[in-house]
């Protein structure tokens, strides 16, 4: 038996509550590119802030560019093994919660409820007003585009509509946060998966679960700021040590 998968299998089965906190490298591993890391999105087109989209038709044309761009690499992506392993932690009652710093719905499409996923960063799979919440789908948004070269404001209200996602510069969403600390606070082990822990506050979360006296392991390809203080640090592939784990059907 492979030791780091023994390892991984031996904290989840002495653990009574985890809480996976999940980012770019377990959707990596179904062709979704990473955003923050070396030769990823950010270092090829430079983002747009939040208050440039707010500000400038032009920038929010770019940005629902770049988003409808994007949508073939969207559609096609499909839950891998990693995200089965999750779900299943999550269907067994094994983890009580799935925070993610994704965008791409690809938990929820696993199967685990929408209740049991926490986004921090929001959804890139519909659109929302900034003033009334009102929700839109992507593919009446990308019609409209391709019509008319623009998305409308909101019909509701008037506001304007953009992905459901966090920008840059964009406060991030309280319910959400609020709902992660009690996760963290409430686990006996944190299973951070794919996540290099640099981007804040969201990165916070695993480092206060240990502070809380929980576990905490790590699964990433790369170093991570938090590995010197984990109980279990794999930098080998999600899918196969979770998998091998946990199973992942």
């Amino acid at each position: 038996m492979d030791p780091d998968i023994t390892a991984l299998r031996a904290l989840l089965d002495a653990a009574r509550r985890v809480v996976v906190f999940t980012g770019a490298g377990i959707s990596t591993e179904s062709g979704i590119p990473d955003f923050r890391s070396p030769g990823g999105v950010w270092d090829q087109m430079k983002p747009i802030m939040f208050q440039d989209f707010c500000a400038s038709a032009a920038m929010r044309r770019e940005a629902w560019r770049r988003r409808f761009a994007s949508d073939p690499v969207m559609r096609a992506a499909e839950p891998n093994r990693g995200h089965r392993a999750v779900a299943r932690l999550v269907r067994e009652g094994k983890a009580a919660a799935v925070i993610t710093q994704n965008i791409d719905g690809l938990h929820q499409a696993s199967g685990i409820p929408e209740g049991k996923v926490i986004e921090l960063h929001g959804n890139t799979t519909y659109g929302a007003c900034l003033d009334c919440g009102e929700r839109y789908a992507i593919e009446e948004l990308q019609a409209a585009f391709a019509r008319d070269g623009d998305v409308p404001d909101c019909a509701a209200c008037g506001g304007l509509v953009k992905t459901a996602t966090i920008s840059f510069g964009q406060a991030m969403p309280e319910a959400p946060m609020l709902r992660a600390r009690q996760e963290v606070l409430a686990a006996d082990l944190c299973l951070v998966l794919g996540s290099s822990l640099v981007v804040y506050p969201a990165a916070g979360f695993p480092e206060l679960a240990k502070r809380n006296g929980a576990r905490l392991a790590i699964v990433n390809n790369q170093e991570t700021g938090l590995d010197e203080i984990a109980d279990l640090v794999i930098h080998r592939g999600i899918g196969e040590m979770l998998g091998g784990a946990v199973g992942s059907n």
